[in-house]
């Protein structure tokens, strides 16, 4: 009877080339108590490529032969937890938000910033959508962006298992605007699709532009991010921001003590705008 295989465990020097590189990649810093997401996300790649170890997945990476390979591990490591309407509140808010904008008599725009899966764009677009049919009202122009490239192609299908659909989203919505397939998992109507414009973009990289935003939602996104890379990465947000625009942060987040490139916002309580120059000049 054969020997069950030996399950692969974490090398202290594996750890240390594993988190560096997410770090490059990504800016989020791995804490030491939480190496068990390595473990976690990455044994299915160890499967994959066939390895019996992650210091065979590191001596891979290392070798520089195979390019793919930093790329699905960081896509493995990032954390992509999200779901419909998360903090459901919130989307009220923001269509109090985009209306406020539309108010001016121009087309809003709004950018999801670490999109992951898609839920969030997607749960906006339904919301303007059906205020679409109601009112008439044109929806704003939605942009989603993620570091991930394999997370922006998933996205961009629109194709969600029966878990991740009942996550947040009303049966009536699932129905209205989801088709179930044949294989229980649900898929996204092509109108709902086009609403949102899916791209790939590293917030930690200093060279993107994405234009001026009036409402940009980066919830839980820089939690893991070092005070220093957080500083720039607010500092570009504000930058992409209208001033009057509105940053949507994830409930545990603040700026407070973490950048002077935002203040609470006046208007839209529990978000952000951008500092009034003459503010951060006098404090």
């Amino acid at each position: 009877m054969p020997l069950p295989a030996a399950t692969p465990t974490l090398s202290p020097t594996s750890v240390s080339v594993l988190t560096a590189l997410l770090e490059a990649r990504t800016g989020q810093q791995l804490a030491s108590y939480r190496s068990w997401r390595i473990d976690t996300a990455l044994k299915p790649l160890l499967r994959e490529r066939s390895l019996d170890s992650f210091d065979d997945l590191v001596l891979l990476l290392l070798n520089g032969g195979d390019h793919a390979i930093g790329d699905e591990i960081v896509d493995a490591l990032v954390n992509q937890e999200t779901s419909f309407f998360r903090e459901a509140p919130v989307f009220d808010m923001i269509m109090e938000a985009v209306a406020a904008a539309e108010a001016e008599g121009r087309r809003a725009r709004v950018w999801s910033a670490g999109c992951a899966t898609g839920q969030e764009p997607l749960s906006l677009a339904m919301l303007f959508a059906e205020r679409q049919d109601e009112t008439g009202a044109a929806p704003p122009e939605i942009v989603a962006s993620d570091v991930s490239e394999s997370t922006i192609i998933r996205a961009r299908t629109g194709h969600f298992n029966q878990f991740e659909i009942q996550r947040g989203l009303p049966i009536r919505r699932a129905l209205r605007w989801f088709d179930n397939t044949p294989g229980g998992d649900w898929v996204a109507k092509p109108e709902l699709l086009r609403m949102v414009q899916f791209r790939r973009l590293n917030l930690v990289s200093p060279d993107w532009s994405v234009g001026k935003f009036d409402v940009v939602l980066c919830r839980n996104v820089l939690l893991y991010l070092s005070p220093a890379i957080k500083v720039g990465v607010f500092n570009r947000l504000a930058a992409s921001l209208r001033p009057e625009g509105v940053l949507v942060l994830g409930a545990g987040e603040t700026v407070i003590g973490q950048t002077r490139a935002f203040e609470p916002s006046k208007r839209f309580r529990g978000f952000y705008q951008p500092r009034d120059p003459a503010s951060s000049a006098a404090g």
